[in-house]
């Protein structure tokens, strides 16, 4: 059992992460005693440990209360929710290429521009271009 800052240093966040996870319903806040400090059992810091992990993986934590809800449940359930997140990454990385391409031939264009006053870059911008 921990109290909230001995929980919050193990599991690498700060007292106000593991507030605010009680705020959005992610853990649950132990009862306080009448004298003393609220102790947190293990399975809260695995539950942190989780939703940390789950974020680097780039869920949000809507996503996570979700994961979390369906902890009992079956695997079928689970992989919907990771093809789902799946899907939504390559549609990122599909348009992070295209602006990868995008500024790179714009880089060209500033690379060979002889017109000081004219900027490739700011023109692509304008409305009238767009």
């Amino acid at each position: 059992m921990y109290v909230i800052g001995q929980l919050a240093k193990l599991a690498s966040v700060n007292v106000e992460t593991v507030r605010y996870y009680e705020r959005c319903g992610l853990i649950e806040q132990p009862q306080k005693p009448v004298k003393g400090y609220r102790r947190y059992p293990e399975a809260t810091l695995n539950r942190i440990r989780f939703i940390k992990r789950a974020q680097e993986l780039g869920f949000s934590l809507d996503e996570i209360a979700n994961l979390l809800m369906l902890e009992e449940t079956s695997c079928q359930e689970v992989q919907s929710i990771a093809n789902h997140k799946l899907a939504s990454v390559r549609a990122k990385m599909a348009d992070l290429r295209r602006l990868e391409t995008s500024l790179n031939d714009l880089l060209k264009q500033c690379a060979s521009n002889t017109e000081q006053a004219h900027c490739p870059i700011i023109t692509s911008l304008l409305p009238e271009n767009n």
